[in-house]
């Protein structure tokens, strides 16, 4: 039940390709899409059902559901300078802790902080508030607290309290 939530997830982000950005009907599929990534885990694991590919396939909806709606938002939205190398910055110091991880203990380590979930919470309603917030401050407060996450992963893995 959970993989087939999943599943779900993947075909809604690839029909968002078929819609106007920031369309009402862009926005039904954005929200069901997004339901589905909060609703997964929780079945699976009420349900007894986690399993390696499970997870796996969720990491597969989120890259796809990430890269459509990049895909989608990008040209739409008009992004300052600053704004893109706050991002670029918080990417290299992911791209950073993966390094860190992978060569301390030769996996892949994903840290499930509070701050990772809040981080996702807000990258999840961003595009919702583009009609009343201004880019520039809603983007900001993501990536203030995209910023905190990335740092206090970083510090976790140094520390191995990672889960």
């Amino acid at each position: 039940m959970a993989n087939a939530i999943t599943g779900i997830r993947i075909v809604l982000s690839v029909a968002l390709l078929f819609f106007p950005a920031l369309s009402p009907a862009f926005f039904v599929l954005y929200i069901i899409a997004g339901i589905t990534d909060m609703v997964d885990g929780a079945v699976a694991r009420r349900t007894g059902t986690v399993s390696a590919f499970g997870s796996k396939l969720d990491t597969v909806a989120d890259i796809v559901f990430a890269a459509v709606c990049l895909i989608k938002l990008l040209p739409v939205l008009h992004v300052p300078v600053w704004l893109c190398l706050w991002i670029a910055v918080i990417a290299l110091i992911k791209a950073a802790n993966i390094a860190v991880g992978y060569i301390r203990q030769k996996k892949f380590l994903s840290v499930h902080s509070v701050m990772n979930k809040v981080t996702g919470g807000l990258l999840f309603v961003f595009p919702l508030t583009l009609t009343c917030i201004d880019l520039r401050y809603s983007a900001a407060g993501v990536c203030l607290v995209a910023t905190i996450a990335a740092v206090y992963e970083g510090y976790s893995i140094q520390a191995k309290r990672t889960t």
